[in-house]
């Protein structure tokens, strides 16, 4: 017998794939919203389970016999930016589904194409007029949608829906894609505040955002692999894909599918480990699938950039309530824990900063072919002092350089160059023998890292000099990191921002002895 996968493309087919409950805990709650004939509004990240939630959701709708139910993608009426072009896009894509579910015919028959502004409202009036039971339309990829074709799509909806006592009209309704409704104001409307009456916006009884797999969840998933298989999960590996991915559904499933099919290649007497889970990670990364292009282009976003910015140098997010805020967090790239933002986990938190850097990489690759490990290894350690030493100087020949491109060309992060800079360059150096462990130490000003090679763990601390409120306690935060991770040395690297001081004074390395500990200060 064939056995599953683990999927990593497209909505999960049973039999096919493994896979977990899609509603996770929310079937009730979807059913209740459509028997009470709500329109609502599901949104999660981007390969979170939201089309294989639809389509199940489509099946039980059927399966209960009450209603008819459809499941319409609108993704391919996204490619036109004009309402005269999208809408007819949009009435042609629900023919064909209302086909493809073999529902009753005559949906749009003799529709007229060029009423762009009534055609979806009255050919769906039409339809509904010949159904004996009422009508369910689960639209996915929602935000696909232009803004001018989704004003008229939201407002024709809305016009049905508030005339349903009179007219019939769809029962329910469900939006689904990866930005909540109240974001579509924002990007349509950016100088609004408020909603008014007639806006097309406030049709959605609910808006249900689709969450992670828990670790237990992440648990269930992995030992049906292998009750099928017999190749095992260890426990730690099972609870570190966790802690790396807090459950995000592709990356769980992506990282088993690398340790299967690549790493052990099918190999079922071969455990998975945490040593496994660690690769398969770092090569995900390095292959830069589909998944992950789409996040790293969302970084070019302006409104990304506010929010992520900040966090790369250790500071605050901003707003919490502002509509860039928002929409970051519901395109699943940030999270809250502690009331404080940071990365949705450290693997986004990983991909964000390597994405960012690559260009710098590629060219110390090209012009510094010197900085390989080699150069920095002694006694099969890597050699900090020197290493940190070599990105001075590197910094003081390119600093402007790289603060130029990324105002203007790199993302324009121009803000965390230095961070990104020095970042790229350990990432080099360590490429092939090591890792570097990034924690954005969010609201505190500094960024901490610590450089895994050949088992050996050297912690770094990322600061901007003005960011150094009380210089009596500078240390404090660099000795409870090497605290945290259990070493004896650790290396603190400031950045001098002041344009108008001279290198020699802004380059400097001195050593302080703390509690205990050995701190290397390096300037920049």
């Amino acid at each position: 017998m064939r056995k599953r996968i683990f999927n990593v493309a497209g909505p999960c087919v049973p039999g096919d794939h493994y896979m977990l409950d899609p509603f996770r805990g929310i079937g009730d709650e979807l059913m209740r919203l459509i028997d009470d004939k709500q329109y609502f509004v599901i949104h999660a990240a981007r390969q979170s389970g939201k089309t294989t939630l639809l389509q199940a959701l489509a099946d039980k709708i059927s399966a209960k016999g009450d209603y008819y139910a459809l499941y319409c993608s609108l993704e391919t009426a996204g490619i036109f930016t004009e309402p005269e072009k999208g809408i007819p896009s949009i009435v042609k894509r629900l023919k064909s589904a209302f086909s493809d579910y073999d529902m009753p015919d005559g949906f749009a028959e003799n529709a007229n194409y060029a009423d762009v502004a009534d055609i979806l409202r009255t050919s769906l009036v039409k339809y509904c007029r010949t159904l004996d039971k009422p009508l369910i339309i689960l639209f996915d990829e929602a935000d696909c949608l232009s803004n001018g074709t989704l004003i008229s799509f939201l407002r024709q909806l809305r016009d049905g829906y508030v005339s349903r006592g009179r007219v019939p009209f769809v029962h329910s309704v469900a939006l689904v894609g990866m930005r909540n409704l109240r974001d579509y104001k924002a990007q349509v409307r950016p100088e609004s505040t408020t909603l008014e009456s007639a806006s097309p916006f406030n049709i959605a009884k609910e808006y249900i955002n689709l969450r992670n797999f828990t670790g237990e969840e992440v648990a269930e998933l992995y030992a049906q692999h292998a009750a099928e298989t017999g190749q095992i999960f260890e426990p730690q590996a099972m609870e570190y894909a966790f802690e790396q991915t807090q459950g995000q559904p592709w990356l769980v499933n992506a990282i088993a599918c690398e340790c299967v099919e690549k790493i052990t290649k099918k190999n079922y007497s071969q455990p998975i480990t945490q040593t496994l889970i660690e690769q398969s990670i770092q090569n995900i990364i390095l292959a830069r699938g589909t998944h992950f292009d789409s996040l790293i282009r969302k970084l070019r976003e302006p409104r990304i950039r506010n929010i992520i910015e900040p966090l790369i140098l250790g500071e605050e997010a901003g707003d919490k309530l502002s509509d860039d805020y928002m929409y970051t967090r519901d395109l699943g790239l940030i999270r809250e824990i502690n009331r404080r933002a940071q990365p949705a986990n450290p693997i986004y938190a990983e991909l964000i900063v390597r994405a960012l850097s690559w260009n710098v990489q590629d060219s110390i690759t090209e012009t510094h072919k010197e900085c390989e490990p080699p150069r920095y290894l002694k006694d099969g350690k890597l050699d900090m002092d020197f290493l940190i030493e070599d990105f001075q100087q590197y910094w003081r020949e390119n600093s402007d350089i790289w603060v130029k491109r990324y105002e203007k060309d790199l993302y324009q992060y121009n803000e965390a160059a230095a961070h990104l800079v020095i970042q790229a360059f350990l990432q080099r150096v360590i490429n092939g023998g090591g890792y570097i462990m990034r924690e954005m130490a969010l609201g505190t000003g500094r960024a901490d890292l610590c450089v895994v090679y050949d088992e050996h763990k050297y912690p770094i601390e990322l600061k901007i000099k003005q960011s150094i409120r009380n210089q009596s306690k500078k240390y404090e935060q660099i000795v409870e990191y090497m605290d945290k991770i259990g070493s004896n040395t650790g290396w603190l690297v400031i950045f001098d921002r002041d344009t108008e001081k001279c290198w020699d004074e802004k380059i400097y390395m001195k050593t302080e002895n703390i509690n205990g500990k050995t701190i290397t200060v390096a300037g920049c």
